[in-house]
């Protein structure tokens, strides 16, 4: 997957977070970050590292991969690997649907991972 661009990775997190119904404040708190820092994330102004990026996944409850493929650090076969997915399933079927928003598709992949994770 080719690397996306900071606003792409800005928006992504936004939509993460008022899914959550976090505020920026409440985010920056629980990740260990500053609000001025998360904002200008959020707004495609800062390219955040691999350890900020783990420490707001976890502030969402997210994966930390989830938000790695989103920055481009991480390419979505290396994870789906990972995680013992074989290539071409239920990932690059949810992903090319056309008829899925962004936020849908990351919604219904999160579940997806969510399952996996419970089940050995």
């Amino acid at each position: 997957m080719a690397s996306i661009g900071m606003g792409d990775l800005g928006a992504f997190l936004r939509e993460q977070r008022r899914q959550a119904k976090l505020s920026l404040r409440q985010l920056a708190e629980a990740a260990g970050v500053s609000n001025p820092y998360l904002s200008q994330i959020e707004r495609g102004l800062r390219k955040p590292s691999a350890e900020i990026l783990q420490q707001i996944a976890k502030g969402l409850r997210i994966s930390a991969e989830t938000l790695y493929v989103q920055a481009g650090i991480l390419d979505e076969r290396v994870q789906d690997a990972a995680v013992g997915q074989p290539p071409g399933g239920v990932r690059e079927a949810v992903l090319a649907d056309p008829a899925l928003t962004e936020p849908q598709k990351q919604a219904l992949l999160q579940i997806y991972e969510s399952f996996r994770k419970e089940n050995p």
